[in-house]
């Protein structure tokens, strides 16, 4: 069921939604989140779509929020909002307000986007496209426990994992690091299988693909070798080849589908590795709404630090002691030097006498050898 609003406000929409639920026969509301998204027209669709395909394991409220680009500068102070209510099998699992945000009050999302809310459940926001360089201080990121962001849809995907980087905020989260969570899944299963010592890694992928950059910041960060970044073709992530102290570890997905894990000493074994969609992803992201403590570690790490050799070990340098400046010898008022008693002393104690044989020095005891 489809209703369409012109120039509404949040209150008509609201009562939209119990009108569907009436009509259809479940006034229950059993969503267990909200779902808001931010993007343009452009990806409206693509986006729905998913949300709606994961709404079936997360139903949930979906709001969808299109700010619409004023041609005129009279229709840029002209503020109007037209909603488009989707309730039963139109809208998945769950419920789905599609709301265009014409003017002004484009720049007030967020005052749109609060009544709507489901009382007492946890929010999501998600931006497929354009997402701000901080989430978290987003007028509509401030309402969410998480907030959802995809680094493979900017135009400089290396650049926005440093600025994502420095600007992390307990409750972010990236696309481009789920697509990655099979592959980190498949290396800590193969290297739980062999007691080695990793001494370098390789990561192969396709150019401008943030996963690369993610998944060997992760190796590095957790293994704590040099890591290097190499191109392939692709698509996506293509190969990660482990140089252990027991021999080769490499994992290869040329066709984006099927993977080769080859381990020194074993047969080599076919694993599914396919790519996964955008409707996987999300709800992926879905099931957990505490902060990803790993991916934190992982970008923090730097993309800066890849291909970076291994710094050896500088030695301490051993520290001098300084010398003792000489100091001028005491005179008498007869200009005769002053020598006293326990300096004299001291002088014949250190001048060797040539009659006395040199005494010999004990002999050194040898050292007990460790068990």
């Amino acid at each position: 069921m489809k209703i369409d609003l012109t120039d509404t406000t949040a209150g008509k929409v609201n009562k939209a939604l119990v009108q569907g639920r009436r009509a259809i026969g479940t006034p229950a509301v059993g969503m267990v989140l909200t779902l808001v998204i931010v993007t343009d027209e452009e990806n409206a669709y693509d986006a729905l779509k998913a949300a709606e395909e994961a709404s079936h394991e997360h139903p949930s409220r979906t709001l969808v929020v299109i700010k619409r680009v004023s041609r005129s500068p009279r229709d840029r102070t002209a503020s109007r909002l037209d909603a488009e209510v989707r309730v039963g099998a139109d809208a998945g699992s769950g419920e789905t307000v599609i709301l265009r945000l014409h003017g002004e009050v484009a720049d007030h999302a967020d005052s749109v986007v609060l009544p709507l809310l489901l009382p007492d459940a946890p929010v999501v926001v998600w931006w497929p496209v354009n997402a701000p360089l901080d989430p978290a201080k987003d007028p509509l990121g401030a309402l969410a426990q998480r907030r959802v962001t995809d680094t493979y849809s900017s135009e400089q995907p290396v650049r926005e994992l440093s600025a994502r980087a420095d600007t992390y905020t307990p409750g972010d989260t990236d696309l481009s690091w789920t697509r990655i969570t099979p592959w980190r899944s498949m290396l800590a299963a193969a290297l739980d299988q062999v007691v080695c010592e990793v001494k370098a890694v390789e990561v192969e992928g396709e150019e401008f693909n943030p996963s690369c950059e993610l998944l060997a910041m992760w190796l590095a960060d957790r293994l704590d070798v040099p890591v290097k970044r190499s191109l392939s073709a692709g698509p996506g992530l293509t190969a990660v080849r482990l140089a252990t102290s027991e021999g080769a570890i490499a994992l290869d997905r040329a066709d984006g589908s099927l993977a080769t894990l080859s381990i020194d000493g074993q047969p080599d074994r076919a694993v599914a590795l396919k790519r996964r969609d955008t409707a996987e992803l999300i709800a992926e992201e879905l099931r957990r709404l505490d902060p990803d403590d790993t991916y934190a570690s992982a970008l923090r790490f730097g993309v800066e630090r890849l291909n970076a050799p291994a710094t050896p070990a500088t030695p301490a340098t051993p520290a001098t002691e300084p010398v003792p400046e000489a100091s001028a010898p005491e005179v008498s008022p007869k200009g005769e030097p002053v020598t006293h008693p326990a300096t004299a002393s001291e002088a014949a104690a250190e001048v060797p006498t040539t009659e006395a044989a040199p005494q010999e020095r004990p002999p050194l005891k040898k050292r007990a050898k460790a068990t």
